[in-house]
């Protein structure tokens, strides 16, 4: 997986509303853990760290927010997610900071792995380094 990359999430429609649907097959990892960010406020921010081999899918079920991304080469990515029709598909070695939380917004997030907290890294300029010896 290259780069971060917006994806249409299939969905049924008809007239009771709308369904999303997320399975086996429509990503390109499976599943392992699901969280989501709730009651953020819309002066706050998330993330502000990078994974070593996380692969994640983040959906903004209600609301919206701003994701913005860096490779730590001096390639920035900006997305907007405003939709539960399309979600960021966001594989691992990307710095995030998600900002712009509407007020009731939910992002969902699908992950490839549980929680581990020796993916993670916390320090921008750690993860410039990282990035420069792989």
């Amino acid at each position: 997986m290259a780069g971060p990359v917006l994806l249409n999430v299939p969905t049924i429609e008809d007239s009771r509303g709308e369904l999303g649907i997320v399975d086996t097959g429509f990503l390109p990892f499976a599943i392992a853990r699901i969280y989501y960010l709730f009651d953020v406020s819309t002066q706050s921010t998330r993330g502000g760290h990078a994974h070593k081999t996380l692969t994640q899918f983040l959906v903004a079920v209600s609301g919206s927010f701003s994701v913005e991304l860096s490779d730590g080469l001096g390639n920035d990515f900006a997305f907007s997610l405003r939709s539960p029709r399309e979600g960021l598909l966001l594989p691992p070695g990307f710095w995030r900071q998600l900002s712009d939380f509407s007020s009731g917004s939910v992002c969902l997030v699908m992950a490839s792995q549980p929680y581990n907290p020796e993916d993670y890294i916390r320090e921008f300029g750690q993860f410039a380094a990282w990035k420069q010896r792989r």
